[in-house]
């Protein structure tokens, strides 16, 4: 089995178009983070780590360009890049390096015209292979010298026109390689089947009694095979991907100013149009509702099965499916941007990043053509030195270049990270970057955030003392914000909510302000709000979230809280596992207090703002803990960039969720220790894979030189070890939720004071 996808293929007529101008890249472009620009190119081409280096070298020449990551699986280049000059040429740098390439498309991706050519391409290897092993049955069996020459006649006939049809996926690879001053694996390959070839043809014409021409094309068999067993299974690793772009709708109904409704691909749609969902209809991008009431399903969204009642205003994310009713909604985010959009690249991401071992088969892959060169030339210039026996040295040398293939260590890394990913995927995990498997599997420790990731953070007034024109100016100010506690205390006197807010200001980790009726409020953190240190008869009148009016007390809120469901089961087993568990939180030290002794977690941390997180994270990184950090919402955002590898829920700020490594859908924290019980998983496997591959080489290696293989044995063993690879990928258990007595026990709805803004 062979580690790369179909080699280069000679240009489509679709791929021979003009290529698209810089205002059509442009435009398939996206603005991202930092004022960059990511553009995603096709290139079907890619196939090895040789094609990695190649690809990324030639794209980040570029002036402008910034970064460029391949992945292979997808065939998909992810170019990051300037705007404010001219548009980086990059399928002109691609083809220029011998790769064809594209703008990607989902709509294109769905089509598999390599693995139709694999299909073909291998049949007539093995139609020829076939054949010529028949006919060699009686050559074996001592035909005599004209039936043997008849016979090897015929199977030459066969072998050349399986090479010329079959081999030229390897041949054209390899030419586009080596016409681009570089290499790649298909370069010894087509080398060892052409030189097999010839050396064949040669005995033949000489009437002598072997040839390999059963070698030369059971070797392009059993590659093609391998080829398109390769390409099946990132073929259908992407299947999760491929699904939910296929789930989306392709377009809409817009709705005019003037009422008519005009149909538009949901590329086409810009913010700002209103759209029409009918029921039974999924919505085809973020947006707001603006007409019309209705229940809508958004399992695929949030995990959550019971349906959600919007009604005009509130904010609905593509994927969620109309369940009755009509909607009209006003469209807040492009196609690209879309939260559907954003899913899919993050379960696309996982191969992109460079992890220490998959840095390690890459390196080890880009050395691979120089290497087996110099083995075979060394091992052919010895053989004629010892023995002065050309045929015989030649023989060697081919069999050097076919069995040294490190096919199993191009497969070794990423066999598993795609296995591994899928598995996520079908625990609702996705992974946003293919390092953070590697990171994962060494934490010590797991730190938590309390509310919205411990508690549910669906919050309530359990005592108020604020009442007349401040209630109503609490509810004008916390309607503007998203925070737990703010709409909390907006659901207290919502027909306030309309009241007019001047100067309105969020501060993460301290709460709002504003000016209303020309009184300044500020709710939040009683020694922000007040603008003083509180003394301890102070601490016992402000137990919540205090409010003021121009610097003076208005009341309180204390607000209640409830543990989510298995949250001290999952506590339990993290610690059976042997590793550390912690809290850090905003609230006050005794709400913090109740929340850990009802977990179990033994260390807690109180009052703590965004930055103080993070420099407890830092602290930690020190003194060479390991933590895996999982929060949710803006003020955690920078502790989970602080954390060797985080997790937050998809229902997180937008900032949460940019910044965590892992994003897991639905309400539950069993997503936790279920990441840990993949990620340490596929460690092993990756481990066990790069030993195999590495102890492969150094037991064939020597054997191939000394001579004790021919052609076919050697086709065999390299087919066989990237068999053994992927197999011991596929190994990979399917996670079982553990019960504990934990999940028995009735965890209790505890009223806890949760921390202020």
């Amino acid at each position: 089995m062979a580690c790369c996808a179909p080699g280069a293929e000679s240009p489509l007529p679709s791929q021979r178009a003009e290529r698209p101008s810089a205002e059509e890249i442009l435009h398939a472009s996206r603005n991202i983070e930092d004022g960059l620009v990511q553009t995603d190119l096709s290139v079907p081409s890619a196939h090895c780590g040789s094609c990695i280096a190649a690809i990324e070298g030639a794209l980040t020449k570029l002036e402008g360009v910034v970064s460029a990551r391949l992945n292979l699986s997808t065939r998909r280049a992810t170019v990051k890049w300037r705007p404010g000059g001219p548009v980086p040429p990059l399928l002109r740098a691609l083809s220029d390096a011998g790769y064809e390439a594209s703008l990607f498309s989902y709509e294109d991706d769905e089509a598999d015209p390599e693995l139709a050519r694999l299909i073909r391409a291998t049949a007539v290897a093995g139609f020829a292979a076939m054949n010529i092993m028949l006919l060699s049955v009686s050559v074996w069996a001592g035909a005599d010298e004209t039936t043997r020459h008849a016979f090897h006649l015929l199977s030459a006939l066969l072998a050349v026109l399986a090479v010329a049809y079959s081999g030229r996926i390897f041949f054209r690879s390899a030419w586009a390689a080596v016409r681009s001053g570089a290499t790649n694996m298909d370069v010894p390959i087509s080398l060892g089947i052409l030189l097999a070839l010839a050396l064949s043809v040669h005995d033949t014409l000489q009437n002598e009694p072997h040839a390999y021409f059963d070698a030369t094309t059971a070797l392009i068999f059993f590659l093609l095979g391998g080829r398109t067993l390769d390409h099946l299974m990132r073929r259908k690793a992407r299947t999760a991907v491929l699904g939910l772009a296929k789930m989306m709708p392709r377009g809409a109904s817009v709705i005019a100013p003037d009422g008519t409704r005009t149909y538009k691909p949901q590329s086409e749609i810009e913010p700002g149009e209103l759209v029409l969902v009918a029921a039974g209809e999924r919505i085809p991008l973020d947006g707001t509702v603006e007409v019309g009431t209705a229940d809508i399903d958004a399992a695929l969204v949030t995990g959550e099965a019971g349906p959600l009642a919007v009604t005009p205003g509130t904010q609905v994310l593509s994927g969620m499916m109309n369940l009755n009713g009509s909607l009209q909604i006003r469209i807040t985010r492009t196609a690209r941007d879309s939260f559907i959009a954003g899913m899919i690249r993050m379960m696309e991401a996982a191969e992109h990043a460079r992890a220490h071992y998959r840095r390690i088969a890459d390196r080890a892959a880009a050395l691979y053509s120089p290497v087996v060169h110099g083995l075979a030339a060394l091992a052919f210039l010895g053989w004629i030195a010892a023995t002065g026996d050309w045929h015989r040295s030649l023989t060697v040398a081919i069999c050097v270049l076919i069995i040294t293939c490190p096919c199993a260590l191009g497969l070794a890394v990423p066999m598993v990270q795609v296995v591994a990913a899928r598995r996520l995927l079908e625990r609702g995990i996705a992974l946003k970057e293919g390092s953070a498997l590697e990171r994962l599997a060494e934490v010590d420790t797991v730190v938590f955030d309390k509310t919205g990731t411990l508690t549910i953070g669906e919050l309530h007034v359990a005592r108020c003392s604020v009442t007349g024109k401040d209630l109503s100016a609490a509810a004008a100010l916390t309607a503007r914000s998203r925070h737990p506690v703010s709409r909390a205390v907006a659901e207290l006197a919502e027909k306030a909510s309309h009241i007019e807010v001047e100067e309105f200001r969020e501060r993460p980790g301290y709460g709002v302000e504003g000016r209303v009726g020309g009184d300044h409020y500020r709710l939040g953190r009683p020694e922000w709000a007040l603008g003083r240190q509180l003394s301890t008869a102070d601490r016992s009148l402000f137990s919540g979230t205090a409010l003021a009016r121009n610097g003076s007390s208005a009341g309180f809120f204390e607000l209640s809280d409830a543990l989510r469901p298995r949250a001290r089961e999952v506590v339990e087993m993290l610690r059976d596992r042997g590793l550390a568990v912690a809290m850090l939180s905003g609230d006050r030290p005794e709400t913090v207090s109740a929340a850990a002794a009802s977990l179990g977690i033994q260390t807690s941390h109180a009052g703590l703002l965004p930055e103080d997180k993070t420099a407890w994270l830092e602290e930690r990184r020190r003194e060479g803990g390991k933590v895996l950090m999982v929060g949710d919402g803006l003020n955690d955002a920078p502790a989970l960039s602080a954390a060797l590898v985080s997790m937050a829920p998809a229902s997180a700020a937008d900032a949460g969720r940019a910044a965590a490594d892992l994003v897991y859908f639905g309400s539950g924290l069993m997503a936790v220790p279920e990441a840990l019980t993949i990620a340490r998983t596929a460690n092993r496997l990756v481990r066990q894979n790069l030993i195999f591959a590495v102890s492969y080489n150094a037991l064939v290696i020597p054997i191939a030189v000394a001579g004790h293989v021919t052609p076919l044995i050697a086709a065999l063993a390299m087919s066989l070890s990237s068999v053994l690879v992927v197999a011991n990928a596929l190994r990979f258990p399917r996670t079982k939720q553990r019960t504990t007595g934990a999940a028995k026990r009735n965890i209790s709805m505890l009223p806890l004071p949760d921390k202020a803004l």
